[in-house]
């Protein structure tokens, strides 16, 4: 199975996420044909599945590495980031997702609900046969209640126009990095830099959905797959709007106050006030501030390949195209 070319360059890691890829479609069994096309269409849409690649990366530093665990648990982790995206889609009231019709659009939110409920039950059903204690099992459970948290509070917030960025910061601590942090986590269970690689994998997320932020504002819409200030129309602040707040508040509230009713003209004055106002250069940098965490704690893994790959992926990530 075909994953992306960026991972061309890393031929064993490349087999590793094909082999994960071709777990997780065996497993995906709904009698609606419909709705597991869509969901394979997903699985095969073209995502860079760097969760399960972190994941599986990880795993190389155990000197027990089970390849039939370290494959699950990999499928797991983006079968819950599917499960994830399905509900986000939901929230925002998505039509489309890498270019692509989403569940919700295509078949109405009650099916995409129950679509993305049914993710998260095949998530338990790849992890059963690998988890090698209760406790493992038990943590993955209460990583994944976070992100639910995070995804909940996200909701909670949307067009409050008070939002701090200790709010924001807290928010997408929940929402990605804690996904990014098990992901790591995981792969690094029982051996000892599990701990250090899920301060790695929470620094990473961080850094992650920051930059992710950013490129809600790129005149360039290939790159997200969305139009640009979707989150703002939705209601969602992110770091270079409440960057922009603190410089240029009296500016900005008016036009965040509108919530739903603002229009694309009052939008095109948000990101005006946006990029006048240097919120988009802070954003950055407080996303390289995180990357440079993340780069230092992997340097003081064991010197090998796989440290290495972690270092060359965690770079290319953040300079990520969509």
């Amino acid at each position: 199975m075909k994953v992306h070319p960026m991972w061309d360059a890393y031929p064993a890691l490349r087999y590793e996420l094909e082999a994960t890829i071709s777990l997780i479609d065996k497993h995906v069994t709904i009698k609606n044909e419909e709705v597991q096309h869509k969901i394979k269409e997903m699985l095969f849409s073209g995502g860079k599945l760097l969760r399960p690649a972190y994941s599986l990366l990880f795993s190389e530093l155990s000197k027990e590495r089970n390849p039939e665990r370290a494959r699950a648990v990999a499928a797991a982790l983006e079968v819950l980031h599917m499960a994830t995206l399905v509900h986000d889609d939901v929230i925002d009231e998505s039509a489309k997702r890498r270019g692509q019709e989403t569940l919700n659009s295509a078949y109405g939110n009650r099916i995409a609900v129950y679509t993305g409920d049914y993710l998260f039950t095949l998530c338990f059903r790849l992890l059963q046969d690998h988890a090698d204690s209760a406790r493992e099992l038990d943590l993955d459970t209460k990583g994944m209640e976070k992100i639910l948290l995070g995804e909940l509070n996200q909701m909670d917030r949307k067009y409050d126009s008070n939002m701090r960025m200790r709010d924001y910061l807290n928010q997408i601590q929940g929402k990605t990095a804690q996904l990014f942090a098990l992901s790591c986590y995981s792969g690094a269970y029982n051996t000892p830099y599990a701990r250090q690689a899920y301060q790695i994998g929470s620094n990473i997320g961080m850094a992650f959905q920051i930059t992710d932020d950013i490129l809600d504002f790129s005149p360039d819409d290939s790159k997200t797959g969305k139009p640009i200030l979707q989150d703002v129309k939705n209601g969602i602040y992110t770091a270079p709007v409440l960057y922009a707040k603190m410089k240029r508040g009296s500016d900005l509230l008016p036009l965040l106050e509108k919530g739903e009713a603002i229009t694309n003209d009052e939008l095109n004055k948000v990101y005006e006030i946006i990029v006048a106002s240097g919120g988009l250069t802070e954003a950055q940098a407080l996303a390289g501030k995180y990357t440079r965490k993340a780069l230092k704690q992997i340097g003081k893994l064991p010197e090998s390949v796989t440290q290495r790959t972690l270092s060359l992926i965690t770079e290319q990530m953040i300079k990520r195209e969509h």
